[in-house]
This record gives C-alpha cells, sequence and structure tokens, in this order.
C-alpha cells in the first residue's frame, strides 16, 4: 500500500512541473505590478505604460470669478458700541464712546486705512475739514475721523495738517469698533507693514442709528468723501 502512495504521489509531482499552464492562484488578468514608495527609478518601470507619465492636475482658480465684500454693519442697524482715545487741545488723552459721539445727535463719521498715507492725508481727511462748516450747516453735529493707528499717531497727523476742531481725530487703536462693524482691511501682504486695517467708508449717523453708509472696496476713494455726504444730506 504504502509503494501505490508513494507511485501515485511521483506521478502527480511529474504532471505538476511538465504541465505547461502556470501555477497560480490568480488569473494572470488581475496581477498587477506593485509600485514601492522609493526614490529609485526602476521602481517606475513597474507601472503599466499609461500610468508612467501621468502627472497630478494642478488646481484652477477662474480670474472671472469676483470676490464681493461686505460689512456686519448697514443701513438702519444701531452701531456697536465702542470706545475710542484721543489727545484734546491740552495735551491729555481722553475716550470717547460711540454713545457720546452719536446719541440725540447727527454725526458723520468716516474712516481711513491708515494716517499720513496718501489719499487719506491729501484728499479724503483734508475734504472734510474743509467742508465741515458746510455739513454743521446741514445739521451735521459732529465729524470724526476713525483710523486704526494708535492715538499718538492721531495727535501727530492732526498737528501735521494743521486740524483745529472741524473734525475729530480718533484712534481704534485695537481695531475693536472695525471688527465690531465688520469693516477690516487685511494690507498684510503689503511691504510697507500696515497689518490690519479699516476699510474706507463714510456713514451719518443718527441718533446711533445709520442712515447713509458709503462703503468702498479695500482703500479706494471713490464715495465716501465730503462731497458725497453733502448730496445725501
Amino acid at each position: 500500500m504504502a509503494m501505490a502512495m508513494t507511485a501515485t504521489a511521483t506521478h502527480t509531482m511529474s504532471r505538476l512541473i511538465s504541465s505547461p499552464k502556470p501555477l497560480s492562484l490568480l488569473s494572470p488578468k488581475t496581477l498587477r505590478p506593485i509600485l514601492l514608495l522609493s526614490s529609485s527609478s526602476s521602481n517606475l518601470s513597474l507601472l503599466p505604460l499609461n500610468l508612467r507619465h501621468r502627472r497630478p492636475k494642478s488646481l484652477r482658480f477662474s480670474s472671472n470669478t469676483a470676490l464681493k465684500v461686505t460689512a456686519t454693519i448697514s443701513v438702519g442697524d444701531k452701531l456697536p458700541e465702542s470706545t475710542f482715545s484721543y489727545f484734546d487741545t491740552d495735551d491729555e488723552l481722553q475716550t470717547i464712546t460711540v454713545s457720546d459721539l452719536t446719541a440725540a445727535k447727527k454725526s458723520i463719521i468716516f474712516a481711513v486705512p491708515g494716517a499720513f498715507t496718501p489719499t487719506c492725508t491729501q484728499k479724503h481727511l483734508p475734504g472734510f475739514v474743509e467742508k465741515a462748516a458746510e455739513l454743521k450747516s446741514k445739521g451735521v453735529d459732529a465729524i470724526a475721523c476713525v483710523s486704526v493707528n494708535d492715538a499718538f499717531v492721531m495727535k501727530a497727523w492732526k498737528k501735521e495738517l494743521g486740524i483745529g476742531d472741524e473734525v475729530m481725530l480718533l484712534s481704534d487703536g485695537n481695531g475693536t469698533f472695525t471688527k465690531a462693524i465688520g469693516c477690516e482691511l487685511d494690507l498684510s501682504d503689503k511691504p510697507v507693514g500696515l497689518g490690519v486695517r479699516s476699510r474706507r467708508y463714510a456713514m451719518l449717523v443718527d441718533d446711533g442709528v445709520v442712515k447713509v453708509l458709503n462703503l468702498e472696496e479695500g482703500g479706494a476713494f471713490t464715495l465716501s468723501g465730503a462731497e458725497d455726504m453733502l448730496k445725501a444730506l
């Protein structure tokens, strides 16, 4: 019996060795080369030809898509409470709140991206100084310029331009008010190092409520000047 089993095993092994068919548990169609994570170029030869030169697609962004920036504040809203700082005529540091500035008053608040910057210094602020008397003759009680600069910078700017009491120059040094109304302007990518400032705007506020809001895109100066506010009164 042992001799019979040996003969059978020998015959079976002989058939397997001489068989022309490949011995595999997988069909040849299911076999796929595996690419090892290696910098060796020899591994690339394991890839099928249609994958060897395939490159990842880069992400493309359409230049036709316009990004519209809006503010949190809008006409009809009540301004959030906040505190500004400034130096008075006696060179003493003072503070004033939004309520102090607007309660039971008709006020114009306009903002600039930065003290001493060209457009703000040459056009925006001087325009309101020049038209202050005319604006007040139409019922405006207070005119204030707000900037995300410290009170010392605002004081120096006021002195440089020779401004009296026509316009208050108020410091929103930490950007608290600017952030509260959603008017931040991120200029961190600019080489002059401005960081996060305020967008340019001019608003007419009656008893704390926004009646007119002329909000510029970024630092543009097209609709927030003194003449624009005179037309709105």
